[in-house]
């Protein structure tokens, strides 16, 4: 699309509608669009995808999702600032992008566009994990995700048992996904630099996830493993059954939540 090569660069942009990042929000803007369009690569073939971006900002990633063949481009922004900035990319996007003023917490994606869809986005910080849980359970609406995390909770995401960031967010990941971290980003590519560096992971649903073990059920029985992460199995999942439940899924009583794989959970579901 040549009219984008004649853009202005994104730090002109960021000062020309005095789009200073906003804490509240969760704001930090990727002004590298060799990185930007290597993030929209990792996303894979969107050529027959609605693809949803999360917080566009000033429309960096925005613009390299419009240089890739995806079908349409739904950016969601709840910063009204950041419309006008945006509105230059709807003008030359050739009917491929679309902006919604809203917060995307609120908002079921899926009412949006038919399938195939899939989401790339630089999350808000401060909205990440809640934003994901909440896609979690609507996993099969989605082809794929490609997300930009602080790198701590991409740790969290990818950990497995043993490990000091695995957790209930780890588990309930993993049980609906299949997911890897493709790229690392450092602070100092974002305005202004996060205090932390960030990474991507990209999750695609796993197809042949466990129908006989409801989500629900599964964060119920994480969130008493983990909350008490420093106790034995047969406390923490005291009110849950405790020792007979674990004896019944054939776990070691002794045993603490950091040492359950994903399989592990699944089966304590099921001799709920």
């Amino acid at each position: 699309m040549p009219a984008l090569e004649m853009l202005p660069p994104l730090r002109e942009v960021i000062k020309r509608y005095e789009l200073m990042a906003k804490k509240s929000l969760g704001q930090h803007f990727l002004c590298d669009l060799n990185l930007t369009r290597r993030i929209a690569e990792l996303a894979g073939d969107l050529s027959d995808c609605t693809v949803f971006e999360i917080g566009p900002g000033p429309g960096g990633l925005t613009r390299s999702l419009l240089h890739t063949r995806a079908k349409k481009i739904i950016a969601i922004e709840k910063d009204r600032r950041c419309l006008a900035a945006l509105e230059e990319l709807v003008n030359i996007s050739e009917n491929r992008l679309e902006v919604l003023m809203a917060d995307a917490l609120e908002i079921n994606l899926a009412d949006l566009a038919n399938a195939p869809r899939a989401i790339v986005a630089n999350l808000p910080y401060n909205i990440a994990t809640p934003l994901l849980l909440n896609w979690l359970h609507h996993m099969s609406d989605f082809r794929s995700m490609t997300l930009m995390f602080q790198a701590e909770v991409a740790d969290r995401l990818i950990a497995k048992p043993s490990n000091k960031a695995y957790g209930r967010l780890s588990v309930i990941t993993q049980f609906c996904c299949h997911v890897k971290r493709v790229i690392n980003i450092p602070a100092r590519a974002f305005t202004p630099p996060p205090k932390v560096d960030s990474s991507v992971v990209h999750l695609v649903p796993r197809q042949q996830r466990q129908h006989d073990v409801p989500l629900e059920k599964l964060e119920m029985v994480t969130a008493a493993a983990f909350g008490q992460r420093r106790k034995m199995l047969r406390s923490s999942l005291q009110a849950l059954g405790g020792e007979a439940l674990l004896i019944r899924a054939r776990l070691d009583p002794t045993l603490r939540a950091e040492d359950l794989s994903v399989e592990d959970f699944e089966n304590l579901v099921r001799k709920l």
